[in-house]
């Protein structure tokens, strides 16, 4: 008889084969991405076609294999994702020009974002795998597969079955593959291999922290624990159908399925015996401990023996007696927390009970609820009162309310308008990237072509070519010698310097007596505007950088004009501060 191998020779070879993957997807990414919409869509549709031909069998080969949940269940789990997903996928372009926004003048263009590892869990295993696949392709990507270890049977056929019907229509080799050898060193390589872009990750909170620590930008999704709120003008024989079939639905092991029920105390007899008439089973204070003392791990997690297992086999595993029709096992509670094992996520037919007097006192254990391991996931209203809808919407942390239906089908869009989806982001509340259900849209980066709408800015107050001084080496208006030495001389005279005037050639004697006229015009002397000029700025000959100081401290402008002479440093300050004023420019 042989023997298994060494964990660590497992180890190695799932290491290996992860590694292997991961390069032969590599070399599909760009014969996929070349691939037209028409052919991509295609290949989408047989996978699609060849999934939901399987759809029984996968299901029935799930139940066997991981002991989860119920095969008609599965059934419609696994159609769900091979025609829902698929028809609402189906219209998405993902290839070239997606979008045109004309007004704009932008272009979007689809780009894959390359290699998906997809960490597929045994709860959900067949028709996360189906849905994977689908979305992965649909955005052109090569998806590698880890399976759970405990379901690898079952996921290896779901993708054996559209690898193939991929591959007859036209997808490259390498486009869908997976993992067989599995162990958790595998799948943390295959997550941090250099050819992978992107993961998908689908399990407990420890696989999606190590998807988020890879070093690649990851989807994760959170555990669930959703509450499910019955305010006093609910339906309540319909609200008590919802929650009994949402939570029963597969044996509740999908995350968004009802974990508590939360109950006006208004309408809490007629709840209470609306539930056992569906087939609940209260549990008295001592059942409940006998209950939580096998169902509750001591991590605080639901012992992996009994999650979706039936409602009569975790009574049985805990020592009670029940009714044989019993569908669900219900703990009345009073409050949340380790304190309270069973107010965790349970991934099976058991059902926390609470009563509270309004829907205000509703809103807040609804909160502690959902802060007890369901942060950004799901809940649901029973209620006909569109106010205090609307009052959930706005004040819950979790990011699908579904109002009026199962939290299971309601929140992956089965019976509600959400997109259809097995994966379900929980957003910053629960720590994940994004609160939508991820579709192929997750799995593109969008190229933006964007044209001109606006010239750049032309300078401000571009300096007077008249005045500006050319940088060296540059040609530019030179500057008159003598009109810049009478600037500076009244410049000086003005501030009580005295200057020699520059000695004139072929100067004549000084006289004694005022002469009738000069001989030579003199410098000018700084003259008043006339009267009827008075109210136009005039602009001034000389500006320094100690006029510009003055005048910002002073809070007043400095009119200059094209004459005007402009040190560069009063020039640079002026222009941070905008101080001048151009001479007919003021008004």
């Amino acid at each position: 008889m042989s023997q298994a191998p060494p964990a660590s020779d497992r180890d190695l070879a799932s290491i290996h084969e992860a590694r292997e993957l991961a390069r032969k997807a590599r070399t599909a990414r760009n014969p996929l991405a070349e691939l037209s919409q028409e052919r991509i869509d295609v290949v989408v549709d047989a996978m699609a076609q060849a999934a939901a031909a399987e759809a029984e069998p996968l299901a029935a080969l799930a139940v066997e294999e991981t002991g989860y949940g119920v095969v008609r269940d599965k059934v419609q789990k696994n159609l769900f994702a091979a025609r829902e997903v698929h028809r609402f996928i189906r219209p998405m372009k993902t290839v070239g020009v997606i979008r045109r926004d004309d007004e704009r003048k932008v272009l979007e263009i689809a780009e894959p974002f390359g290699v998906v590892a997809a960490i597929v869990p045994s709860t959900n295993p067949t028709s996360t795998a189906i849905y994977k696949i689908l979305i992965s392709l649909k955005a052109r990507c090569p998806i590698v597969i880890s399976p759970h270890p405990s379901a690898v049977r079952c996921i290896t056929r779901a993708a054996d079955v559209m690898a193939r019907a991929a591959a007859a229509n036209g997808a490259p080799a390498n486009a869908v593959s997976w993992m067989t050898t599995v162990t958790l060193e595998g799948t943390q390589e295959l997550m941090r291999h250099r050819d992978v872009a992107v993961i998908l990750a689908t399990g407990g909170t420890g696989l999606v922290r190590a998807a988020y620590s890879a070093g690649k930008p990851a989807y994760g999704v959170g555990p669930g624990n959703a509450p499910a709120y019955i305010e006093r003008s609910a339906d309540v024989p319909k609200a008590v159908r919802d929650i009994v079939t949402g939570k029963t639905f597969d044996n509740g092991v999908l995350c968004s399925s009802e974990n508590s029920v939360v109950v006006d105390e208004a309408i809490a007899g007629e709840v209470t015996r609306e539930l056992k008439k569906q087939g609940a089973y209260f549990l008295s204070e001592a059942e409940r401990a006998a209950l939580a003392a096998v169902l509750v791990t001591p991590k605080h997690l639901p012992n992996p023996a009994l999650v979706g297992r039936p409602a009569l086999e975790i009574a049985k595993q805990a020592g009670l007696q029940v009714p044989a029709d019993t569908r669900v096992l219900i703990a009345p509670l009073e409050g949340v927390g380790r304190d309270h094992p069973l107010s965790i996520e349970k991934l099976c037919p058991v059902l926390s009970f609470y009563v509270v007097s309004d829907w205000q006192a509703g809103c807040e254990r609804c909160k502690e609820i959902l802060a007890f391991g369901g942060m950004g996931h799901t809940m649901s209203i029973h209620s006909r009162n569109d106010s205090v809808i609307l009052e959930f919407g706005l004040r819950k942390p979790a990011f699908r309310i579904v109002v009026n239906t199962p939290t299971t089908h309601g929140s992956i869009g089965l019976t509600t308008g959400l997109d259809p989806a097995m994966m379900l982001g929980c957003g910053g509340h629960g720590g994940n990237i994004t609160s939508d259900n991820i579709s192929p849209l997750h799995l593109l980066n969008i190229k933006r072509v964007a044209h001109e709408l606006r010239p750049a800015a032309a300078p401000l107050q571009p300096a007077p070519a008249s005045v500006t001084q050319a940088a060296p080496g540059r040609s530019g208006p030179a500057l008159d010698g003598d009109l810049l030495a009478a600037r500076v001389r009244d410049f000086l005279s003005a501030r009580g310097v005295s200057a020699a005037p520059p000695p004139a050639p072929d100067a004549a004697p000084p006289v004694t007596s005022a002469p009738e006229a000069p001989s030579s015009p003199a410098a000018p002397a700084p003259t008043a505007p006339p009267a009827e000029d008075a109210a136009e700025p005039q602009p001034v000959e000389f500006v320094c950088e100690d006029d510009v100081r003055q005048a910002v401290r002073e809070s007043r402008s400095i009119v200059v004009g094209e004459r005007t002479i402009i040190t560069p440093a009063a020039r640079d300050l002026a222009a941070r501060h905008q101080v001048f004023i151009h001479a007919g420019l003021s008004q």
